[in-house]
C-alpha cells in the first residue's frame, strides 16, 4: 500500500506547498487545500488524495485527513506546474521606459503578473517574453520579476532584464529604498488628513484569499502604508497611500482594518454600500460606479528606484486609468450636487 510510506518518486513535481499555522484547527486536508487553492473543486482535490498526490509530512494521505499545527501539505503531480512552460506570447505592453538593465511597465488592471493556478497566459510575464529574449528568473522561477501588482490593480511595475539587475532591484525592495505610491478611492470619510498604518499582514485564517491585519504577536509580515487624503466625496475618500513594506494586499487589507475598504474590493467586501443613505437613487449612483469602475479602485501611481548600473534615482508616473478617472467624476459631480 502506498498509503504508509513516503512517496520517493522522482517523476512527481510539487505544485502547492502549504504550511499548516501554529492555530490551526483540526481540519479536513480536502477541505484544508480548498481554502488555499484558487478554482479548485473539492472533487479534484479528493481525485488526487485517491490517486496518493496528496502528501503530508511527505506520507501520502487520504481526504480525511485532519490537518494540525506545523503540517507541511503538498499536491504532487505527474506533470511540471504550468508556470514553468512559459509561453512568449504577443500581447500588447505598456511600455513606460525602457534599457539594457531595466522595464518600465504600466500595467492595466485584468491582467495577472504571472502565471499561477488557473491564469497560464495572458499575463504580463508571457507578454515580457516574447518582448526580450532571456529574462533572468528569480528564486520562483518567475522571469524578470522583483515586484507585483494584483490582478485588478492598474500601475507601474519594473522589470528586470539582467540578473544584476535583478538582483540590484530585489535588494533595494528588501530595504525599502524604493518609492511606491498608490491612489486608492476608499469607502467612508477617512477623518485625519494624513497617517500611518501598521500591523502585521498576514493570510486570514478564516478566508484563506484573504489577507488580514495582525496588529500583536509574530503572526503575518511586517507591514507599513502611509497615507494622505487628496480629495474627500462624502461617502469616499480619495487617498495616497505610499507602501514602506510590500505585502500581499497590504493597502487593502490595511484601509479595511482601520475602516475604509477600497471601494468595489470584491474580495475586502467593497463590492457593496458600506457609507451613505438608503435612498435607492443612491443606489443607484453607486451601481453605476461599479459598473463604470468594476474592480478595486487601486493604481500604483508613482515608481521610484536606483537604477542597477547608473545608480541614478529614477521616478516614474502614471496617469490614472479611465475606470478610475471616471469613477471619481461621477463622485465630483455627486457631492457637488447633494450638499449634506
Amino acid at each position: 500500500m502506498v498509503e504508509d510510506q513516503g512517496i520517493e518518486n522522482e517523476d512527481l513535481y510539487e505544485h502547492f506547498r502549504y504550511v499548516a499555522h501554529e492555530g490551526q484547527e483540526p481540519l479536513r486536508v480536502d477541505k484544508f487545500l480548498m481554502n488555499f487553492i484558487e478554482n479548485a473543486t473539492r472533487n479534484k482535490i479528493q481525485q488526487a488524495a485517491k490517486a496518493g498526490n496528496v502528501l503530508v509530512n511527505e506520507k501520502s494521505v487520504k481526504s480525511n485527513y485532519k490537518v494540525k499545527p506545523n503540517d507541511v501539505v503538498r499536491v504532487v503531480l505527474t506533470h511540471p506546474p504550468h508556470e514553468n512552460l512559459l509561453v512568449a506570447e504577443d500581447i500588447p505592453i505598456d511600455i513606460i521606459y525602457e534599457d539594457s538593465d531595466v522595464i518600465v511597465v504600466n500595467k492595466s488592471s485584468g491582467m495577472v503578473v504571472h502565471p499561477g493556478h488557473g491564469n497560464y497566459s495572458g499575463t504580463l510575464v508571457n507578454g515580457l517574453i516574447h518582448h526580450i529574449e532571456n529574462l533572468p528568473v528569480n528564486s520562483n522561477e518567475r522571469p524578470g520579476l522583483v515586484h507585483r501588482i494584483d490582478k485588478d490593480t492598474s500601475g507601474l511595475l519594473v522589470v528586470a532584464k539582467t540578473e544584476y539587475a535583478m538582483a540590484h532591484l530585489s535588494k533595494q525592495f528588501y530595504d525599502r529604498t524604493t518609492e511606491r505610491r498608490y491612489i486608492a478611492l476608499v469607502w467612508g470619510n477617512v477623518e485625519e488628513d494624513e497617517g500611518t498604518i501598521e500591523g502585521n499582514v498576514g493570510r486570514s485564517l478564516k478566508n484563506r484569499l484573504q489577507m488580514d491585519v495582525f496588529p500583536e504577536g509574530d503572526f503575518g509580515k511586517h507591514a507599513v502604508t502611509h497615507f494622505k487624503v487628496l480629495e474627500r466625496f462624502s461617502y469616499v475618500t480619495l487617498v495616497e497611500c505610499k507602501l514602506e513594506t510590500g505585502r500581499t494586499h497590504q493597502i487593502r487589507a490595511h484601509m479595511k482594518y482601520i475602516g475604509h475598504t477600497l471601494f468595489n474590493d470584491e474580495r475586502y467586501g467593497g463590492d457593496r454600500i458600506l457609507k451613505g443613505t438608503t435612498f435607492t437613487k443612491y443606489k443607484q449612483f453607486v451601481d453605476n460606479c461599479f459598473k463604470v469602475l468594476p474592480r478595486q479602485a487601486l493604481h500604483a501611481k508613482t515608481l521610484g528606484f536606483t537604477h542597477p548600473k547608473t545608480g541614478e534615482f529614477m521616478q516614474f508616473n502614471s496617469e490614472l486609468p479611465e475606470d478610475i478617472v471616471g469613477a471619481l467624476n461621477k463622485w465630483r459631480n455627486y457631492t457637488l450636487n447633494h450638499h449634506e
